[in-house]
């Protein structure tokens, strides 16, 4: 029978309830040690960030053309829970979340203003543009999602194959057995719902101040702290519906939409934006990204600043790794019956192919306008925020209202499709009895966890800000880092024990 495990459900939660009283009471003292923390990390590990997820990548390699690549996830005979492009729609929409729609125009605006002095290349310039584009690639594309698919690979192999149970520390079986479990078990987990529990509020909470922006542009509605309560419940009571109708319902349901949506939203900005400069910048992009691939993704020899590399490069990689060990859970629930090949296929290489063109198409677009509008964008940026890059594109476009009214929907859809995924996965990571047979947690559970992030995200955005849930969600991926590393030493032993 499925019950609450609270060994796993209270350290979590009493640490993220500390957070926040911390924050409260004392803003300054918070934000400060967290930043000192975060600078720490950045400072001393940057090396390892960075060569890591380079060698999760070439590993992965490794493993799609070694016979155990040919392994069936669940064994020969095992029945896919989903078809190809159920599983596609899923996978693609439960890792991008809303992050491709905030910064695919955002980030790339940054990097054309304001590139490495050590490069020696104008702001502004060709040059400047190819770098931006290059980097967008390379942030958004194969070196994140190996990130994802290395943990949630050897996940779905322990679980499906080896009949281990739903947690975390499962994927530690191949590199240390079966002190896998107990104390080693229990950290792990605990340390990992409490990173992304940060990191999904700190995401909750960007969401929920681009919708507000929104329904200020749009309707009119003054910004208030009720206004941003009435979103949060809105999205969160939307979620957890979702989460608590299982995995054949509502998130097949809602990725199905919001796949389409993505599709729908690039074809019409490549149709009716600038197709040739899309065109010109993203094959010049692809040249750049593979010419700079292997010395970009460690900094060779720092040919980029150690501060911009810190700040940007391995700032991407620690959030991307914060929300890994518990969104691997997720993914690899999705994998039973087909091949390890196929595994990395749907998982790595189909969603960089769908990053790189997204970032073709929108970073270039926003090159593009903001280069004919001599840095207006840039303007926006620093002076609005972000989130309102968009909806400024938005207004050299036709359509505009409706554009970026679906694009609101499109807003709403994304987050909960990725916050439905995580939160089934957090709810079972904190749920005895979860097997290869009973996959879903009790509802309760679920409502308890979109309760709780619904909660910090408010809390934080109405009275703290985001900023600093935001540095604890990348603090979060240090002791990430760590796992999955150890998850990837295990990859490769399964790979030289595996039979040809």
């Amino acid at each position: 029978m499925q019950q609450l495990n609270p060994i796993k459900f209270w350290p979590p939660l009493i640490l993220l309830t500390g957070t926040v009283i911390y924050s409260l009471l004392d803003k300054e003292g918070f934000l400060a040690a967290a930043q000192s923390i975060n600078t720490w990390i950045l400072e001393h590990f940057s090396w390892l960030f960075s060569w890591s997820v380079l060698l999760f990548v070439l590993l992965l390699v490794v493993i799609y053309i070694s016979p155990f690549g040919r392994i069936t996830i669940g064994g020969k005979g095992a029945t896919p829970l989903l078809s190809k492009w159920k599983w596609f729609s899923i996978t693609l929409c439960t890792t991008i979340a809303t992050g491709i729609l905030f910064w695919g125009t955002a980030e790339p605006l940054f990097h054309f203003h304001q590139p490495p002095a050590s490069l020696g290349i104008n702001p502004a310039s060709v040059e400047a543009r190819n770098f931006s584009m290059a980097t967008m690639i390379l942030h958004w594309t194969l070196s994140p999602y190996a990130i994802y698919t290395m943990a949630a690979l050897v996940f779905a192999y322990c679980f499906y194959n080896l009949q281990r149970p739903f947690e975390v520390s499962a994927t530690l079986f191949p590199l240390i057995g079966k002190s896998s479990s107990g104390i080693i078990g229990h950290l792990t987990d605990i340390i990992c719902l409490y990173g992304l529990v940060a990191g999904m509020a700190a995401s909750l909470g960007a969401g929920i101040l681009t919708i507000s922006g929104g329904l200020r542009l749009f309707l009119g509605i003054p910004p208030s702290s009720f206004l941003l309560l009435v979103i949060t419940i809105t999205i969160v009571g939307t979620f957890v519906a979702s989460a608590s109708s299982g995995l054949m319902k509502g998130i097949r349901v809602l990725s199905d939409y919001n796949i389409k949506a993505f599709i729908l939203l690039a074809i019409f900005f490549f149709c009716f934006g600038p197709t040739m400069p899309i065109l010109e910048t993203g094959s010049s992009a692809v040249v750049a990204y593979v010419q700079n691939f292997l010395p970009r993704s460690v900094n060779w020899n720092h040919a980029l600043d150690q501060s911009w590399f810190q700040s940007w490069t391995v700032f991407n990689w620690a959030n991307w790794l914060a929300w890994a060990p518990i969104t691997a859970l997720f993914l690899g629930r999705l994998g039973k019956g087909y091949t390890v090949r196929q595994f990395i296929l749907v998982n790595l290489v189909f969603p960089s192919i769908f990053g790189g063109l997204w970032m073709m198409i929108f970073s270039g677009s926003a090159i593009h306008f903001d280069t004919l509008s001599n840095g207006a964008l840039f303007q926006i940026l620093n002076d609005k925020g972000p989130e309102n890059v968009i909806y400024a594109i938005f207004e050299s476009l036709p359509f505009t209202r409706l554009i970026s009214i679906i694009f609101l929907l499109i807003t709403f859809i994304s987050y909960v499709t990725a916050a439905d995924s995580n939160t089934s996965a957090m709810s079972n990571l904190c749920t005895k009895g979860i097997t290869t047979e009973h996959q879903e947690s009790p509802v309760f559970i679920q409502v308890i966890w979109g309760t709780i992030v619904g909660t910090l995200a408010w809390i934080m955005i109405s009275y703290s800000g985001i900023e600093g849930i935001k540095m604890i969600s990348v603090l979060g991926g240090f002791p990430a880092l760590f796992l999955v590393i150890a998850i990837s030493l295990g990859a490769l032993h399964l790979i030289i024990t595996t039979k040809s």
